[in-house]
């Protein structure tokens, strides 16, 4: 039997991006509220929701992550919820086939914990999922609808798998680029690693550039100041900021007129 092509009510949307080494994707179908109360109405109180219309959410993970602390394995789940006042219960779900909560069994549940739900003054006509607060590792899930927000973490493990690639990329110093010392030095300075580890590898990403990268001088005057080494650090964060006001780039003098300024006090 044929159908009419016509727009859905609550359109079917995909939210999707990377959480440090994680690819995460969220698909639902986004209701309006139309003039219509939405907690304790379109959202239901105390009872079990599909977190959006139509078909249940569905939430993947490409590798293992931790929600507000609770590890989860890769893949994907649907994302039911149960919406009190003040909070709610986030729901990881096993059958990905239901439609709605026609079906839902409590025993296929993967995973169930509580978060805090506020309910702010501005205004979301539309149900609205988006991932916000983002660090190298972590960033928030937040559902807004009307005056209701619910929130979770996402942390994902970075450190294992960087520190993996950094091991197998600069096992051979004769093929080895320079870029790669200094993503690695870049790695270590940044993530309180072995600083002394890090100025032997920016130094070698130094003297295999054919001319200065004030980007690279610039991370290893922070390297040495960060070392103690004072005078390394001046003259580094000098050719830093000479070669970066060459190339007119007036975001790296600023960076180095501070560290000089730090570096002085």
């Amino acid at each position: 039997m044929s159908q009419i092509d016509m727009p859905s009510a609550s359109p079917l949307f995909s939210v999707m991006g990377k959480i440090g080494l994680t690819e995460v994707k969220v698909d639902y179908s986004r209701p309006s509220a139309k003039g219509r109360q939405v907690s304790g109405n379109l959202i239901p109180l105390n009872e079990v929701w599909r977190t959006g219309a139509n078909a249940s959410t569905k939430i993947t993970f490409s590798k293992n992550v931790k929600l507000n602390g609770h590890p989860v394995e890769a893949g994907t789940y649907a994302l039911y919820s149960i919406f009190r006042e003040d909070s709610a219960t986030v729901i990881l779900h096993n059958n990905l086939n239901l439609y709605g909560v026609l079906g839902y069994n409590q025993e296929d549940d993967y995973l169930r914990f509580d978060v805090k739900v506020k309910h702010p003054s501005s205004h979301y006509e539309t149900m609205t999922i988006s991932f916000s607060d983002f660090t190298i590792r972590s960033a928030n899930f937040n559902l807004k609808w009307e005056h209701t927000k619910m929130m979770f973490q996402i942390e994902t493990e970075v450190d294992s798998y960087v520190m993996a690639d950094i091991e197998e990329k600069l096992k051979d110093a004769s093929v080895a680029e320079g870029n790669t010392y200094f993503q690695a030095a870049y790695y270590y300075y940044h993530n309180d690693k072995d600083l002394n580890k890090a100025l032997d590898w920016v130094t070698t990403a130094i003297e295999k550039s054919d001319k200065v990268q004030y980007w690279v001088v610039y991370l290893r005057a922070q390297i040495n100041y960060a070392l103690g080494n004072k005078a390394a650090a001046t003259a580094d964060a000098q050719l830093s900021m000479d070669h970066a006001t060459q190339g007119g780039n007036k975001d790296y003098v600023r960076l180095n007129e501070a560290l000089l300024k730090q570096i002085n006090e």
